[in-house]
């Protein structure tokens, strides 16, 4: 861009707003709309460009689900579902705000022109965004689900007068003065401006794509995890919000799933198939042939403890025929035979001592290891294991019919789940649980909803639409 062009461009960037909204995915876009509904000046800051600017809500499948529930269940339901996926662990007034509006943000939705389809039998698959992505390896998003969506709701935007800043950070907010209650530092090509808002929503989408950020809060190096989303969440948000001593949940979790090691080198194997079925239906062993995690607590919390235990690479899924031919196949993305065909490591052996020769692991360890899984399945005592083996999400398959399968695993993080504490209208809390007037959040960079317990997942796309509508109708109510 030429230095004229920046100027241009610079001059072209509102110098106030009644709302300064950080970030464009989906989050930032209905939280702006739903703002120009009610009548006030919206600029969304954007890191990226181009009408297909990358974000984590573009590259989604698109499912609305609450915990794999029907978001249109009655809201007492849902806060149940949400109690038992979090260990009881979740913010009650964020649990309460999803539970009770996850079914209007999906109307709402629908009224700008969002389109959703049912896709399959289980009530997660309910509400799914139209058109769907393929049931293909890899990275499938153009004209699919989220981007036709975020399209949509940024061409909105633009009909109703709101102002979507392309190639804008915000790298610093500190208070203002009256009118304004906020200063903004916007960075743009060729300088930075400074912008007034009496309000500002944070919308950035976590800090996956920071790796200090990443190595000091979840612990993994860059090499040590596959960004499954977009890798666009900076961290930005987060910075800030300490900077203003807001309050911050625990930072330590993520969402994402159990992904073939070969996903670092192919680009056909990430962000999907995830293998989340085989790894949680068989038994997860280290470089040793030793278990180390709980497999029935599903994939979310199996790619978090690959990270956690120190087993981010050198890890191995190990399942028998009956998984491959069963949990394999039975994903909307399946394992099998996307794996196989898109050149996935994969060692195959008729007896557990070849296999282990190929894993290259003690074949007396990793014999020790599967006889007492097998044991314990048989009795139905997995819960005597060490770790434990739970069985309330997955059924727990023996290692019984050949050929005996061992697949190279490793962590592939699609945002992170800690970030700003919120309460149930999305007002940042400060220190000591306060909300700090005229400051928002909503999306992957808020916390308190998901990750504990067992690392506790309720949904991205459902937390970003209906934080966004909520902090739009909380400015209001405000004002």
């Amino acid at each position: 861009m030429s230095n004229l062009d920046s100027s241009l461009r610079m001059n072209t960037v509102p110098r106030s707003a009644d709302v300064l909204i950080v970030g464009g995915g989906l989050a930032g876009l209905v939280a702006a709309n739903r703002c120009r509904q009610l009548g006030y000046s919206v600029v969304v800051a954007e890191k990226g460009q181009g009408a297909d600017y990358r974000c984590n809500s573009r590259f989604a499948t698109g499912v609305f689900h609450i915990s794999y529930q029907d978001v249109m269940d009655p809201h007492g339901a849902l806060e149940r579902v949400i109690e038992t996926a979090t260990s009881e662990t979740a913010d009650r007034n964020q649990m309460s705000a999803i539970a009770r509006n996850g079914r209007r943000v999906v109307r709402w939705l629908q009224n700008e022109g969002g389109q959703f389809i049912v896709v399959g039998p289980a009530r997660w698959q309910r509400w799914v965004l139209a058109p769907p992505t393929p049931r293909q390896a890899g990275l499938n998003w153009p004209g699919r689900a989220g981007d036709v969506l975020l399209r949509r709701l940024r061409a909105n935007l633009t009909r109703r007068g709101g102002t979507f800043s392309e190639r804008t950070r915000v790298t610093g907010l500190k208070p203002g003065s009256s009118p304004w209650r906020w200063l903004a530092e916007l960075e743009l090509e060729g300088g930075s401006v400074s912008l007034g808002a009496r309000q500002v929503v944070f919308a950035d989408g976590g800090f996956q794509g920071d790796a200090a950020l990443v190595r000091e809060h979840i612990g993994a190096a860059p090499d040590e995890y596959v960004q499954r989303g977009a890798g666009t969440g900076g961290g930005d948000c987060l910075r800030m919000a300490m900077g203003l001593n807001a309050s911050l949940s625990n930072l330590s979790r993520f969402y994402g799933h159990v992904l073939s090691v070969d996903a670092f080198t192919n680009n056909r194997l990430w962000p999907l198939p995830w293998i989340d079925e085989l790894a949680a239906s068989g038994l997860v062993v280290d470089r040793h042939g030793t278990r180390f995690l709980d497999e029935g607590l599903g994939g979310v919390y199996i790619a978090n403890e690959l990270v956690r235990s120190g087993n981010a690479l050198g890890a191995f899924a190990l399942f028998d025929s009956r998984v491959w031919q069963g949990p394999g196949r039975e994903t909307v993305i399946p394992s099998n035979p996307l794996l196989k065909r898109h050149g996935a490591t994969m060692f195959v052996a008729p007896d557990i001592a070849e296999l282990a020769a190929l894993m290259s692991v003690p074949a007396d360890r990793l014999l020790e290891t599967v006889n007492a899984y097998n044991d314990a399945v048989r009795t139905r005592r997995t819960e005597t294991l060490a770790p434990k083996r739970s069985d309330q999400h997955y059924e727990p398959y023996a290692m019984l019919e050949p050929p005996f399968y061992a697949m190279p695993i490793c962590a592939g993080i699609t945002y992170t789940m800690g970030g700003i504490r919120i309460d149930g209208g999305a007002r940042v809390l400060d220190n000591d649980r306060r909300p700090i007037k005229g400051l928002y959040a909503a999306g992957a960079c808020t916390g308190g909803l998901e990750g504990g317990g067992d690392v506790g997942y309720v949904g991205g796309l459902i937390k970003a639409s209906v934080f966004g509508l909520l902090s739009a109708e909380s400015i209001a109510a405000s004002s």
